[in-house]
């Protein structure tokens, strides 16, 4: 019987500790960096709009001001009227909410979770401010 060659017995590099070190590494990076975007940001001001083009916005619009006071298509309603005046509409009716973002979360919970509205569709609408001239 042949001997079998002798094998090399040369260590080889493990490349999963320095793949290890560079993912750690770039996660560091990318939580401070993340930290200083975070900070600066903190003094922007919102964009804010002080007059609602109605004409310009999907109808029926249900607007919910920070004061928790509903307007549907610009005319004041009660909460517990809205399904009422929704019935009076072509259907089916997609009501497009629109809520003042100083409102207060339970504004929006209060028309998503209302039992009457089961049957509508519900489309939240947001604004945003153009920047040029």
């Amino acid at each position: 019987m042949k001997p079998l060659p002798k094998r090399n017995k040369r260590m080889e590099a493990d490349v999963s500790f320095s793949i290890v070190s560079i993912v750690f590494l770039l996660l560091f990076f990318f939580l401070l960096t993340g930290q200083m975007l975070n900070q600066a940001a903190q003094g922007m001001a919102l964009a804010e709009t002080s007059d609602l083009p109605l004409d310009r916005l999907p109808a029926p619009i249900l607007v919910v001001d920070k004061n928790g006071q509903w307007e549907l298509d610009g005319l004041p309603v009660a909460p517990d009227l809205l399904a009422v005046a929704l019935q009076d509409m072509e259907q089916p009716v997609t009501l497009h909410i629109l809520i003042g973002k100083e409102a207060p979360a339970e504004s929006l919970l209060q028309v998503v979770t209302r039992p009457d509205l089961a049957d509508v569709e519900l489309r939240l609408v947001t604004l945003r401010r153009s920047l040029g001239p």
